[in-house]
């Protein structure tokens, strides 16, 4: 038998919250995640601050104790809806939408729209991979810029 090596406070508070994500489809708040795993409130507030830190979170701006984003999962709702078996999730943008499926190793159907006309767009994944579909994905700022302003981008 291997070693267990102990997970690290904020391990654990990322954990419980991505197995809720997963299961809930909804970002829980800090004081879910302080109850789910009998923890000081404060303690679960401070892992949220570190985890927003490596960017691993972004936390809701003027409330520190919910989650806006644990990408590819959107905390809000968003012009982006992944179904996925009896659930449906928010991904932050439609690279996050695509991260969904992959991330719950599962089929998915997602459903968006185009930013320029508004059309309705549906994609699906399947096996682990987008089916073929006639459609353009535009970033509008580079990759290496995104953390400038996450939220916008």
């Amino acid at each position: 038998m291997g070693q267990v090596i102990p997970m690290d406070f904020d391990t654990t508070v990322k954990l419980n919250l991505y197995e809720s994500l997963a299961r809930s489809g909804e970002a829980p708040t800090a004081m879910e995640v302080a109850a789910a795993l009998s923890a000081p409130l404060g303690d679960v507030l401070a892992a949220f601050e570190r985890l927003g830190q490596k960017r691993l979170l972004v936390l809701e701006p003027g409330d520190p104790a919910r989650i806006r984003m644990a990408p590819p999962f959107s905390g809000v709702e968003t012009p982006h809806r992944v179904f996925v078996k009896d659930k449906s999730y928010y991904a932050n943008c439609i690279w996050d939408a695509f991260g969904i499926p992959a991330a719950l190793h599962a089929d998915a159907l997602i459903e968006t729209s185009d930013g320029h006309t508004g059309e309705a767009i549906r994609l699906r994944v399947e096996g682990g991979t987008p089916l073929p579909e006639p459609c353009v994905v535009h970033f509008a700022v580079p990759a290496a810029h995104w953390w400038q302003d996450i939220v916008y981008t």
